[in-house]
């Protein structure tokens, strides 16, 4: 059975539960209930910026933040990362003792942390090589806007939401040295791998 990426590459969702043979998107009610919850999460996210740009730049200069293409983690627990920065979160995974903390609560915290205190990975550290499946083999998934209209008319949709936002520890990254409260608003805002992501997670 073939894994597509819908919005963000990481995250790899059965092609047959989360499409019909027409290459259709299916209705929320049949799609698994995890693939449901990332697909609704990533409505949610797939259009905010990199975590590490953003702990770079803050929301003064929010705008010099690259778009994120890449998500690890689990929903409300997840790093979001552009092509630049992806090669630091998997040093960090690899060898400073995140591949520990996956699917600990905290996880996008103890990135985080690593990262605001300087931590990257080495000049020239590989990051994950990905393989593009014939496209023609595949159906074509929903861009963004698509993915969001859909959720939006199922009548389960409102509940997910509110499911997959409540509790969430913060909804962007964490928040910078001298940031005030009041700058803590934010928008709501894949081909297949070469190696196996397990829980969602790098692996060598």
């Amino acid at each position: 059975m073939s894994k597509v990426s819908i919005g963000l590459r990481g995250w790899r969702f059965e092609e047959r539960e989360v499409f019909t043979e027409e290459g259709e998107f299916r209705p929320l009610t049949e799609i698994p209930e995890d693939a449901r919850h990332r697909l609704v999460r990533l409505s949610l996210i797939v259009e905010r910026p990199c975590d590490a740009c953003y702990l770079v730049h803050g929301d003064a200069e929010k705008d010099r933040c690259r778009q994120a293409t890449i998500v690890y983690g689990e929903p409300l627990d997840e790093v979001l990362l552009c092509d630049h920065h992806e090669a630091d979160f998997l040093y960090w995974f690899r060898e400073e003792g995140g591949r520990d903390l996956a699917g600990d609560d905290g996880f996008r915290d103890a990135f985080h942390e690593w990262f605001a205190a300087g931590g990257r990975a080495p000049e020239g550290y590989a990051g994950l090589e990905y393989v593009e499946t014939d496209p023609d083999e595949l159906p074509d998934p929903p861009d963004p806007q698509e993915i969001q209209r859909r959720l939006e008319a199922e009548n389960e949709f409102e509940g997910e939401r509110i499911d997959l936002r409540e509790g969430t520890p913060f909804e962007r990254p964490a928040k910078l040295d001298g940031e005030s409260e009041d700058d803590e608003d934010d928008e709501d805002a894949n081909v297949d791998l070469d190696v196996d992501l397990g829980a969602d997670y790098p692996t060598r």
